[in-house]
This record gives structure tokens, sequence and C-alpha cells, in this order.
């Protein structure tokens, strides 16, 4: 970040800067007049956040200066900006039912809220154009037509909506099943395979359209 510096006549010019300690999050202001220089906290360097004019001019009015300098790295078609740190805290204005609050977050909070309102954003778009299109069907020429069949118009509205209708089955299977254990061999007299493979059989599926309600072990012959 670079800061420009400006000398107004027989005035002092004192500056604020705010700093961010990456250890603790703790949010440092340092009120100078004299070269800037950085800060240290718990044991390691801050970040330097803004820098702001707080020379107090004898109208009572402070004289806001703000300068902008780009990094080289900073312009369009770098991956990561020098100067981007997700952990840096920021102020934005947020207005909820008519009334405004300044929450402080860190970027990559504002980033995942950013995130999620272009995705509501994608998905009402979406919608209001699957709505247009209902809509567009009901006239005496689409849906509204004697002709038309209504497993014509549940197809169409499966597509408009990228929606696939389905009926839930029930399968009833006998599995067979070959399983080799390394049985301990005091235990071989009374060794039960029904109980053993109910205890530490499990089925399952692939498909996550498929539910296992429930599975039995009827009966089991042991090969020794």
């Amino acid at each position: 970040m670079s800061v420009a510096r400006c000398t107004i006549l027989d005035m002092e010019t004192w500056y604020k800067d705010t700093h961010l300690c990456t250890i603790c999050d703790a949010l440092i202001e340092v009120t100078r007049k004299d070269d800037f220089r950085n800060i240290w906290h718990c044991g390691g360097e801050c970040n330097l956040l803004s820098v702001e004019d707080a020379t107090i001019h004898p109208t009572n009015e402070r004289n806001k200066m703000e300068t902008n300098y780009s990094h080289p790295a900073d312009v369009e078609g770098s991956a990561v900006p020098h100067s981007y740190d997700a952990n840096v805290l920021v102020t934005y204005k947020d207005i909820t039912d008519g009334v405004a609050t300044y929450p402080t977050i860190k970027v990559n909070d504002l980033e995942y809220k950013l995130d999620n309102i272009k995705y509501l954003y994608r998905r009402i778009e979406k919608q209001e154009k699957q709505i247009g299109q209902v809509i567009d069907n009901l006239t005496v020429e689409g849906w509204y037509n004697p002709n038309v069949d209504k497993e014509e118009i549940l197809r169409e509205l499966c597509e408009i909506f990228e929606h696939e209708a389905k009926q839930e089955i029930v399968i009833r299977a006998t599995v067979t099943v070959d399983v080799r254990y390394n049985c301990p061999i005091a235990d071989v007299e009374d060794f039960d395979g029904k109980y053993f493979l109910q205890d530490e059989l499990t089925i399952d599926a692939y498909n996550g359209d498929i539910v296992i309600e429930s599975w039995d072990v009827e009966d089991a012959d042991v090969d020794y």
C-alpha cells in the first residue's frame, strides 16, 4: 500500500493508521505526524489496513485525502494480487427491515456471503425463466388445448423444471453369498454361521435412490 502525503501551510499534518494483528485479530489505531512505521503485536508484524488524514482544520471539517496506487501485480489477469489478504477485517453496511447496521467480518467470510448471493440470483433467474415457460403454455393453443394429453403436459413440466419423475417400488430378493473367515480353533465346535453373518454382515447400495429397509439371514451352511 502506498500513501500520498501533502503539506498544508502553517499546519501540522496528522495521520491515523489502522493495523490488524493477524494472530489475535485485534484492530490497532495509531495517530502520528511523523513518518510511517509498522508496528508489532503478539510477536508478529501487523498488517496495515488503511491510512487516513487526521488533521484538524480550523473549519472543524476533516480533509479526507485518499490516494490509491495499484501494485504491479494488482492488474487484470493476475491470479492473486499481492495486496490480497483473506484475514483482513472489513466493515460493510447491512440494511435489514430498514435498519442499517455496520458489521465487521473477515474478507473470506464476506466472500462466502457474496457467493451465496450470486447463487441465489442465478437460482432466481433460472426459476423466473421456468415460470415464464409454464405461463407461455397456459394458452388455448398450449396446455388448454383439449387435444393435449395429461401425460404430455406432465412430461413437459418435468423437462421445464429438470425433474425426473420417480415411483417407489419394493424389491424382495434371495441373495447367496460365500464368506471366508479365519475362525479361532477354540470357537469352531460351537460356531454358528447364521448368527455370525447376522452380526457381522452388512448390505449397502451404491445408488443414492436405494434404501435398504431390512435384511435377514435365514440359514447358513458351514464347511469345515
